[in-house]
């Protein structure tokens, strides 16, 4: 463990105005929520439109997430914000579309389609320590940059096998960035009843940054589709998921269909691993012990001859990519919306009620949790920390709809944690430390700033 606990973000008033809430949800979902949530097992929220339920019971979760989850789907409410860059991915949708596009999708993410990827990841993770190299000095780094320009790397090379530097991949990248800035964390339409014909209003930076990002991804596919059938496209992930018929209709995603579900892929394959990666580093800069421990194992790696056998020996790296993800989830909250009348924990829960599960707070849950604020990469070892990894442990989510890149995510993170530390000692910024934020993934307010130092040339 280290000393210093790694920060939180501060808890409103317990008891705040409507229209306070909703102006601290906007800036921050993190910050907007009382501290008494790290302790309860249940939350009730009213608002003169909805009402909404947290719920943090392991046997709530396990009923919306595992054992009745077409009873919870996704609420609309989510997808509002989400929708001028997402449309209809699977990401947001629901019943006989959802499941027909995981149909499809999940066979690129299973057996050995992994293994097929990691050259790919090996590239990109050597591409950015050569980045990283070109930054080493007294000035420091913001590591967020720098990890979301990785994952984006590793999307593009196991997507569509071309590199961060392809001018097309590049622009995407330079676009997504201009689109989270833009994109607001609630619309309008995830506060207030609207019914569905009636137009939803999207800031013009945020129509206009997911409108090119979309044409650049149409040119992408459009690309990949002449390839596949002129018999000369790579076999990579994006050529297994269009060549993939639905089993049960013999249909392929057609073009429109395939952008949505590339858009969902870039925002959860790079945003997120690019989020945790980030705290991951920040966090060993705060544990020097736990830094070395990474450092050594990684200094065993076979640097003449990767395999994908390999990541099975990066244990410690795992333990802390896994810790990062505990405290910093990506994705803070997944929201469902109750179908019929429900009754949890003796209270009455009406069909509309919004139903919310939050890794958030499930992760850090005072209840569950040994130490539960503090950064600790050994308890996954421990009793508690293999009891709660059961019942209390969803950066992924869990259920039919846990994120298929879940593997590919625990494959990518640790790989090019280890290519960093066996590059780079890390040092903390004094007076800089990171605030955490939730907009669409949680991240640092004014970015993650680290000081990197070169490894002795032996260890290169």
């Amino acid at each position: 463990m280290t000393s210093q606990m790694p920060p939180k973000p501060a808890a409103r008033p317990d008891k705040v105005s409507l229209r306070r809430y909703l102006r601290l949800f906007r800036q921050d979902i993190l910050s907007a929520q009382p501290a008494r949530l790290y302790r309860a097992w249940m939350a009730e929220f009213r608002t003169p439109f909805f009402r909404s339920y947290l719920c943090n019971d392991p046997a709530l979760v396990d009923l919306v997430l595992k054992a009745r989850p077409m009873d919870f789907p996704k609420s609309g409410r989510v997808s509002e914000g989400l929708r001028p860059l997402l449309r209809r991915s699977v990401f947001v949708t629901n019943g006989a579309t959802w499941a027909r596009q995981r149909r499809i999708i999940d066979p690129a993410f299973e057996g050995g389609r992994l293994r097929d990827t990691f050259p790919a990841m090996w590239a990109a993770g050597q591409a950015c320590v050569a980045r990283l190299q070109m930054k080493t000095g007294p000035e420091p780094v913001e590591i967020e940059e720098e990890t979301s320009h990785a994952t984006a790397d590793v999307i593009f090379r196991t997507l569509f096998s071309i590199p961060i530097e392809h001018a097309t991949a590049g622009a995407v990248f330079r676009e997504f960035r201009a689109h989270q800035q833009a994109a607001p964390v609630v619309n309008l339409g995830a506060l207030l009843p609207l019914p569905a014909w009636m137009p939803r209003f999207h800031r013009r930076q945020t129509k206009r940054t997911a409108a090119r990002i979309r044409a650049l991804i149409e040119d992408l596919t459009a690309t990949r589709a002449r390839e596949i059938a002129a018999g000369r496209a790579p076999d990579d992930l994006a050529t297994k998921i269009m060549t993939t018929p639905d089993p049960e209709t013999g249909a392929c995603f057609d073009t429109e269909e395939m952008i949505d579900q590339v858009a969902i892929f870039f925002l959860a394959g790079h945003e997120t691993s690019a989020s945790a990666l980030a705290w991951a580093l920040y966090l060993l800069a705060l544990a020097p012990e736990w830094q070395e421990r990474v450092a050594d194992e990684a200094a065993g790696m076979d640097m003449e001859h990767p395999a994908f056998s390999m990541l099975g020996a990066l244990k410690v790296s795992r333990a802390v990519f896994r810790e990062a993800l505990r405290l910093y989830p990506p994705v803070p909250m997944f929201v469902r919306e109750a179908t019929c009348a429900e009754r949890f924990r003796d209270r009455a829960v009406a069909p509309g009620a919004q139903v919310v599960i939050s890794p958030w707070h499930l992760h850090r849950h005072e209840r569950l949790w040994d130490n539960p604020d503090g950064f600790d990469p050994g308890r996954w070892e421990t009793e508690n920390g293999k009891a709660c990894q059961r019942q209390a442990y969803i950066p992924f989510s869990t259920g039919p709809r846990v994120c298929p890149g879940a593997g590919f995510a625990m494959a990518e993170g640790p790989l090019i944690l280890s290519l960093i530390l066996r590059a780079f000692r890390l040092e903390r910024v004094a007076g800089r430390d990171p605030v955490p934020v939730a907009h669409l993934t949680v991240r640092a307010a004014d970015g993650i700033w680290l000081r990197l130092i070169p490894r002795a040339a032996a260890n290169m």
